[in-house]
């Protein structure tokens, strides 16, 4: 019983599987041959995208149990995408006016705020 659960989730996921050891392979092929970090990154995306490999991610941690779908769900709001996305776009705007060292903080506060919302909202959920 156990050994057809575990072949039909290989079966069902063998594309996300292989993205994922793909996205493996080629960063420590990148890391080892000291390949531009734009040309492995763009390959990554790809080959992610095309594997289903970030989509598959998020179906693996709402198997976590109790917690797992509390988190997928975060994980997928578009207000975490939209803070993030915002920052980033801030980000490229304050190093083209030279501000690096504030854009760093800006970054650390950025990130800070959106893991107190996942943990504020799972710990929501959860008590």
């Amino acid at each position: 019983m156990m050994f057809q659960k575990i072949k039909a989730f290989l079966y069902n996921y063998s594309s996300p599987i292989f993205a994922w050891l793909a996205i493996g392979i080629l960063i420590a092929i990148g890391l080892y041959f000291n390949i531009d970090e734009h040309v492995v990154g763009a390959v990554i995306i790809l080959v992610g995208v095309l594997g289903q490999a970030f989509g598959a991610l998020v179906a693996w941690i709402a198997l976590v149990p109790m917690i797992g779908p509390i988190l997928a769900k975060v994980l997928s709001m578009p207000f975490i995408w939209i803070i993030n996305g915002i920052g980033y776009l801030a980000s490229a705007f304050a190093i083209q006016r030279g501000y690096t060292k504030d854009v760093l903080n800006h970054r650390i506060i950025t990130i800070t705020l959106l893991i107190g919302i996942t943990l504020g909202y799972v710990l929501g959920k959860i008590v």
